[in-house]
């Protein structure tokens, strides 16, 4: 089935349709659930009532960017309101207490993917990993998420800097990052 062709089944409630958009979005959808969720229970939660509104909603597609984009966007926005309904994202760690690391930008990025990183990144508390999802993975900016989480843009950026400090002390400790080796003085700059 083409998406158009499942997108036309969608919009008159044809069953097939539907059974073939779930199979093809599900398994993509859940692991950005899981990435949420403290558990594979919550995750499946957020997923059946972020495909609910998927099919309730397909009819708001106007075929502007990615159908998987748009339901990818649905599925982000059920999993924090399944969050801040359950009042999960309140379960976040005191920023005084959270331990401070210098992090360079481009290490997080350049190994997102990794099964080891995203299990380490589920260790964060439950607030620090939401943004950290939000702005690094899913694109949000700091604005957008202090909007969607209800908290100060400030918070946004600092939960998200404590986040990947963090993450980079998880990662050190499990041996799955190496800790830069320290430059010394005038030998920092001399070729080996």
């Amino acid at each position: 089935m083409t998406e158009e062709y499942i997108i036309a089944g969608c919009l008159h409630n044809d069953p097939a349709a539907q059974r073939e958009l779930y199979n093809r979005y599900s398994p993509k959808m859940l692991s950005v659930c899981y990435r949420y969720s403290q558990n594979r229970e919550d995750a499946e939660d957020m997923l059946q009532e972020a495909f609910i509104k998927v099919f309730t909603q397909v009819h708001t597609f106007q075929n502007k960017g990615a159908f998987e984009g748009w339901i990818r966007r649905i599925v982000v926005h059920t999993c924090i309101n399944f969050l801040k309904k359950n009042k999960k994202f309140n379960e976040s760690v005191d920023l005084a207490q959270a331990n401070y690391l210098h992090i360079k930008e481009e290490t997080i990025p350049s190994i997102m993917q990794a099964k080891q990183v995203t299990e380490c990144i589920r260790m964060l508390p439950i607030g620090y990993r939401t943004v950290l999802n939000l702005y690094a993975i899913e694109g949000f900016s700091h604005r957008e998420i202090a909007t969607m989480l209800e908290i100060e843009e400030s918070t946004s950026r600092s939960q998200y800097t404590r986040a990947k400090a963090m993450l980079e002390n998880i990662l050190l400790k499990k041996n799955i990052l190496e800790k830069p080796k320290p430059q010394f003085g005038w030998l920092a700059g001399v070729k080996k």
